[in-house]
């Protein structure tokens, strides 16, 4: 007769052990489908809305830099004339950009390099609808050549309103000069919070009586930590905020109208003042 191996037994604390290995590991891979549905899907899902501008739900969100790389969020859009454009932004405080030239690139540089204002300096090109911008505006900082507001649009015929053509437009606060971090070459870095800079061309032109209407509809999403065609961290709500301008720099003499946004996204922004605070702090470890 054969004699069959002897086993050992497994304690059954170490069965015990695997099982609960196995509770948690199964757990864990729940908690992370949750995370990506929420984070990836069911969140954004929630956040996203067009209902006063439903044409810019197929609006680009970026722009691009001429070797293709994303560049600055697309973040604030007008509606108007050219000329209603210029007016509004002029009567504003914001300095119409000069071309790039080599009579304006030396003067920039010397700007830079000897602290000379130049508050009409030009902007460097970014692409969207693959053409470079065809307005763009700054207001500088006083004292501090290095430093500058600035904004550029692009004209969209195909998502304006009542016949009055739409400006999408990519705003930005340049805080240091320095050499970008993907190319090399010498640029503008900006700060991190877009946001910031894209209420405040909102509240100058409010400010001046130049809106009939200002809304948001869903732009790039809430994002904590991107990097622009610079290499530069920026963070944002998302939001695209769009001003109805009024004729000619005209002042608006009624009430401002301001359609509200929906209930998912005033939770969402209010959420985000806390979120921004992250942001900050992602934004000052950047600074050397």
């Amino acid at each position: 007769m054969t004699e069959s191996a002897p086993t050992l037994a497994q304690p059954r604390h170490y069965s015990k052990f695997v099982r609960r290995l196995h509770a948690v590991l199964w757990a864990l891979a729940g908690l992370m489908i949750v995370y990506y549905l929420l984070a990836y899907w069911i969140t954004p899902a929630i956040w996203r809305h067009y209902e006063h501008h439903p044409a810019l739900e197929t609006a680009p969100k970026f722009s691009l830099t001429k070797e293709g790389i994303p560049g600055d969020a697309l973040n604030i859009g007008l509606i108007g004339s050219q000329d209603d454009v210029i007016h509004s932004m002029v009567s504003a405080g914001w300095f119409p950009a000069d071309p790039i030239t080599f009579r304006t690139s030396a003067r920039i540089t010397t700007s830079a390099l000897f602290g000379k204002a130049y508050p009409n300096a030009p902007v460097s090109n970014l692409y969207v609808f693959g053409r470079v911008e065809d307005l763009a505006f700054e207001q500088p900082v006083p004292h501090k050549t290095k430093q500058r507001h600035h904004v550029r649009f692009w004209r969209d015929e195909t998502r304006g309103n009542d016949g009055r053509p739409f400006w999408i437009g990519a705003v930005t606060f340049d805080r240091s000069v320095g050499v970008s971090h993907l190319t090399g070459k010498i640029t503008h870095h900006i700060d991190g919070d877009i946001d910031a800079e894209r209420d405040k061309v909102i509240d100058d032109l409010i400010a001046q009586k130049q809106l009939i209407s200002q809304y948001q509809v869903t732009g790039i999403g809430a994002t904590i930590n991107a990097r622009n065609g610079g290499g530069d961290r920026y963070f944002t709500d998302g939001e695209l905020s769009i001003g109805v301008l009024t004729a000619s720099g005209a002042q608006n003499p009624v009430p401002l109208k301001t359609p509200e946004n929906p209930v998912t996204v005033k939770a969402k922004n209010g959420a985000w003042t806390i979120l921004r605070k992250i942001g900050h702090w992602f934004d000052a470890a950047e600074i050397p």
